[in-house]
Formats: structure tokens, C-alpha cells, sequence
């Protein structure tokens, strides 16, 4: 068992070096070094975001306040597929609060959670830039448009069976 950890603990030393080479180690990299470690693993791991403070001399506290301070950062794995639900203005009007209803039901997770199988994970975004087509959703990189509770039931039900 000591011996994966100490494997994880070499492996997360290798991949900070290159993440630091790729962006440089200087505190105003902070929100670039966070960012590719969560491009690499959908979240922030803990060892990695340390070796990644360790290589670049940037504090781990440092690097910590900023991911706390901006949403965009996690610290739990994402699931393969994010769910972005829009509940900008337009969006609320055309009844993004019942298909974020929905989207929790059929996903059977609340806002910011992920499901057990690790296939969805599901958050309410401010815009997603689609006011015409409203209500909208963002699954991965696809807008689904003009959204139903009854689509949404048909989306959900063709990301689990992987026909999309």
C-alpha cells in the first residue's frame, strides 16, 4: 500500500513539473496552473495541486484561496458527462427552474453532485449565451434548445443507453 502512495506521490511531482514547465511558476499563473490541473482531471486533487505549489514555490495557500474564490474551480471528480442547466434571465422565463427539476429527478443528484455511476455531474450556470433558444441545456459541449420536461427525459435516457 505504501508503495501506490509513494507512486501517486511521484507521479503527482512528475505532472506538476510539467504543468509548471508548460505555464511558468509565477503567482499570477495561479488561475492558468489550477486550471490545467483541472483540464487534466476534471477537479483539483489535493496531492497534485501541493506538488504543483511545492514545484512552482507559489504557497498552497495561495494557490487554495484562489480556487475557493473562483466557481469555476472543483474539488471533487466530475462526472464524464456535465449537465449544465441555464437559469439566466431568458431562460427562467421560458422554465429553466422546472427542467432544472427535471434534470435533478432524472439524474437523481442535486445541484453540484455528481451521480454514483460517475456519468453525469450537474450544476445551474448564470448564462450559457442562448437567450433565443430558451430554456436551454449544455450537455459536455452540446446546447440542447427549446427544452420540455418531456426532451429532457429523452436526453438523459440517450446519454445513459450511448447512443450520443
Amino acid at each position: 500500500m505504501a508503495q501506490n502512495s509513494i507512486g501517486g506521490a511521484q507521479a503527482a511531482v512528475s505532472e506538476a513539473r510539467d504543468i509548471v514547465a508548460g505555464i511558468g511558476g509565477e503567482p499570477e499563473f495561479a488561475i492558468p496552473l489550477l486550471q490545467e490541473i483541472q483540464r487534466r482531471h476534471t477537479y483539483l486533487p489535493q496531492p497534485l495541486v501541493e506538488a504543483v505549489a511545492a514545484e512552482s514555490g507559489i504557497p498552497v495557500a495561495s494557490l487554495y484561496g484562489v480556487a475557493t474564490f473562483y466557481s469555476q474551480f472543483r474539488f471533487k471528480p466530475q462526472g464524464t458527462y456535465l449537465v449544465r442547466v441555464c437559469k439566466g434571465t431568458a431562460c427562467h422565463v421560458a422554465g429553466a427552474e422546472i427542467i432544472g427539476a427535471v434534470l435533478a429527478q432524472e439524474l437523481g443528484i442535486k445541484e453540484g453532485e455528481t451521480t454514483a455511476d460517475g456519468l453525469f455531474s450537474f450544476e445551474k450556470v448564470s448564462c450559457l449565451g442562448c437567450c433565443s433558444l430558451a430554456p436551454v441545456v449544455m450537455v459536455g459541449d452540446k446546447i440542447y434548445a427549446k427544452l420540455t420536461s418531456s426532451k429532457v427525459k429523452s436526453i438523459i435516457k440517450e446519454y445513459r443507453s450511448g447512443k450520443v
